[in-house]
């Protein structure tokens, strides 16, 4: 099944952060192969060019490598990785933070409905919206 993209970055950065986020969530694991860039143009229903480029970004921050005549690997440097992950973990917080700023909420309210759905006090029935 072709991977869905939105129109609001370029292709070529949206099948990067797709394949990241298998390097992050471990789909892809360390000093492991990748597929071709044919292949994933295939699994991404789009063209070899869009991958290459994607690719070539991924391999620019040190993500994954290229070994001669073998093909792509995730790289074997857990501190990139960890950088990775940090970095993603810092964007997906501070979208969380606009979205409940946008929403009329505090930092410490949102901490607290943070804490209280950590401790199991808020359930995914417990619905507020109308």
């Amino acid at each position: 099944m072709a991977w869905e993209f939105s129109n609001d970055k370029p292709i070529y950065v949206q099948v990067s952060d797709q394949i990241v986020s298998g390097i992050l969530t471990g789909t892809f694991k360390m000093g492991e192969k990748l597929p071709s860039v044919r292949e994933f143009a295939v699994i991404a229903a789009v063209n070899p060019n869009t991958v290459q480029k994607a690719l070539s970004e991924l391999e620019s921050v040190g993500l994954i490598e290229t070994q001669r005549n073998t093909g792509k690997y995730v790289t074997q440097e857990g501190s990139i990785i960890d950088m990775a992950r940090k970095k993603r973990g810092e964007l997906l917080a501070v979208e969380f933070l606009k979205s409940m700023a946008a929403l009329g909420y505090t930092s410490e309210e949102t901490i607290h409905l943070l804490e209280e759905a950590k401790n199991g006090e808020v359930t995914s029935n417990e619905r507020t919206d109308a």
